[in-house]
């Protein structure tokens, strides 16, 4: 899960903007074609690497949670989130991901309770430097082994893995070796990585990721500087008009290579598929006015376009060639033969959407003064939604169907699995856990996203194979720390983080009984 932009997010547009809505119906699994995947997702940094010594419950009141310790287990090395979350004022409420949710012991707990709610899959990440402590060479057998057993655990509850790669933990050792996605160096070592997980994992691993939300990363972390590891022109450690794009032109290689060694290694024998989860808000003008609907297709250039016009098309989109010009790195023929067509299936994380407003062109350059488009929930008259907790989160079920209708018109209807959609509750400790449990608006927003889902599907002929909830439980959501509650099961971080189930775990339960 991201912490979205917010008033800076990027923006999508298509050449017919669908304004589609639909009223509240009943729907449940026979909805939905036969062999539909639905399942939940989580990230390991933010739910289950646990790596410091645990005795929740025990030790020191941090406020949110209580815990002891800071010993660190299963030979994992740090990444760059961990640097960053125990930097001063980086997290909202000051916390980080020591402990998280704990999922690293609890896992048999938790593909219980996915298994209880009729899941049929389950999207985690692997902690790169759980698997390459220091980001290379040496392969640490204790986290191949903790893998093996979440896996299995899996299968021996027919819950079908589906596995991130890469969701933004950067091994820290590499970073400081050469300041990490800056550097094509870690094309090879990237490889290198994916290429382990597909030997030791690949035999039950089917469905294969291999980054997640990479436009996040690489403006949140190399542009604005709000995010893991924190460069920017004005934090004076970055060049925020050139560092996103070469993060981002770097992440593409990386992948084009890694599914081609899939393809030619592992495919055929393991029989899998290999996909990227990117995000994408969907945007509307602000105004009727020939500006604001231009800025609205270039800003879908500027967030999906970005990554997907590469691994469909082979290239960036023309917009964004225009607009940035020779900051924007070129492909070579070889490595954009590569990336044509590079995807077995489009991941998307929709949560939202904002309307788009045109800016004029700056002197200034980044990523969002480039784009020409500022985005925000509210237009001068209207909010675009009912707003959740996080302040980039408004609630427009319509979204998603259009969003899947873009796709399907703009890139030749590719498979598609949703990989997130969620919304989130504040974690107020003014509010009883049995009224925490209560919710309801939960239960209305997955209601209207699936229904739109399922017509996108069903009405216009999308290719969408699988919807994954964001998430299964209450966790640690990045910037906003503990703050923020996804999670279908409460955590209760004062009591060795047990688990309740929300009443959206029942509501699950019934929209996924099989008759």
């Amino acid at each position: 899960m991201v912490l979205r932009r917010g008033i800076v997010a990027t923006v999508v547009v298509v050449n017919v903007i669908f304004q589609i809505q639909i009223c509240l119906s009943e729907i449940n699994r026979q909805s939905f074609p036969k062999g539909f995947v639905f399942g939940t997702a989580a990230s390991a940094f933010q739910n289950d690497d646990v790596d410091f010594a645990v005795g929740v419950g025990k030790g020191v009141d941090d406020g949110d949670r209580v815990y002891e310790g800071a010993v660190k287990e299963g030979g994992r090395g740090l990444s760059v989130w961990d640097t960053f979350s125990h930097s001063f004022g980086k997290i909202q409420d000051g916390s980080n991901a020591d402990v998280a949710v704990n999922q690293y012991h609890r896992y048999d707990e938790d593909v219980q309770l996915m298994k209880e709610m009729g899941m049929d899959a389950y999207r985690f990440s692997i902690s790169w430097s759980r698997i390459f402590p220091n980001g290379t060479r040496d392969i640490n057998q204790e986290g191949i082994d903790h893998y093996n057993k979440l896996i299995n655990a899996l299968l021996a509850k027919g819950i079908e893995p589906y596995v991130t790669l890469y969701h933004w933990d950067l091994p820290q050792a590499l970073e400081d070796k050469y300041n990490g996605w800056l550097s094509s160096l870690i094309i090879k070592d990237f490889a290198t990585y994916a290429e382990i997980c597909f030997q030791k994992f690949g035999d039950r691993v089917k469905h294969w990721i291999t980054f997640n939300e990479p436009h996040t990363f690489a403006m949140m972390g190399y542009d604005l500087g709000l995010e893991a590891p924190g460069r920017c022109s004005v934090c004076g450690n970055g060049n925020s008009a050139t560092e996103p794009y070469i993060v981002a032109h770097n992440v593409l290689i990386s992948h084009a290579i890694v599914a081609d060694v899939y393809r030619k290694k592992y495919k055929k024998i393991q029989g899998g598929s290999i996909g990227m989860s990117l995000d994408v808000m969907w945007f509307e003008p602000a105004t009727s006015s020939k500006e604001d609907i231009e800025a609205t297709h270039r800003a879908l250039d500027f967030q999906l376009g970005w990554f997907l016009d590469p691994l469909i098309f082979g290239d960036y989109p023309t917009s964004m060639r225009s607009r940035v010009g020779n900051r924007l790195p070129k492909f070579s023929k070889s490595q954009a033969s590569l990336l044509k067509g590079s995807l077995d299936f489009v991941g998307i994380n929709h949560y939202t959407t904002f309307y788009a407003f045109n800016i004029p062109r700056s002197s200034y350059h980044d990523y969002i003064a480039d784009s020409g488009v500022f985005t925000f929930p509210f237009n001068g008259t209207n909010f675009i939604g009912e707003k959740a907790n996080s302040i980039w989160l408004y609630i427009v079920p319509h979204g998603m169907r259009n969003t899947m209708n873009y796709i399907k018109h703009t890139y030749g209807n590719p498979i598609v699995i949703v990989t997130e959609n969620g919304m989130d509750d504040p974690n107020d400790p003014l509010i009883s856990i049995k009224d925490a449990l209560k919710d309801e608006k939960r239960i209305k927003y997955h209601n209207d996203y699936l229904i739109n889902l399922q017509a996108s599907i069903t009405e216009d002929g999308c290719n969408v194979q699988g919807y994954f909830v964001w998430s299964l439980l209450d966790n640690w959501e990045w910037q906003s720390g503990f703050t923020s509650r996804f999670g279908l099961y409460f955590i209760d971080y004062k009591d060795n983080l047990k688990r309740y189930p929300k009443h959206s775990v029942e509501w699950f339960k019934n929209f996924l009984k099989s008759t």
